[in-house]
């Protein structure tokens, strides 16, 4: 784990920490190749330099959340904002159902749209994967 998100993580309390430490666990052991850093002040995982999932904390949960997640076609994950994202949300480490998101970090790497050029492209998503 990348030492700014343990820093993030070790800054939660309680139960965040814990969801915080366990969603940190479970992407890096299925996406080993991304890279993972904080961007934006929250922990966030690339493939070839574009956002795929990340977290944060909001007022009463920790959201998880991956940027194309609405092509995931999965019922676990709700629509966010006006782009491609999908989010689940936590308020404890036991509601992280471990296979539902090793099947959602797979899609993660292989439906991406292109997230890192969304500027130049005025806003305009295009898909990758």
């Amino acid at each position: 784990m990348h030492k700014e998100v343990k820093a993030y993580n070790n800054s939660q309390t309680g139960a965040e920490k814990k969801i915080c430490n366990t969603l940190a666990q479970e992407i890096d052991a299925h996406l080993p190749e991304a890279e993972n850093k904080i961007w934006h002040r929250h922990p966030v995982w690339f493939l070839d330099g574009n956002p795929v999932v990340g977290y944060s904390k909001l007022k009463n949960c920790i959201r998880l959340l991956f940027w194309s997640g609405q092509s995931f076609d999965e019922q676990g994950l709700q629509v966010e904002g006006t782009f491609k994202a999908a989010e689940a949300r936590y308020t404890s480490a036991d509601e992280i159902n471990k296979k539902d998101l090793k099947r959602w970090l797979k899609k993660a790497r292989d439906i991406q749209w292109d997230y890192k050029n969304i500027v130049k492209r005025r806003g305009v998503l295009e898909r990758l994967k």
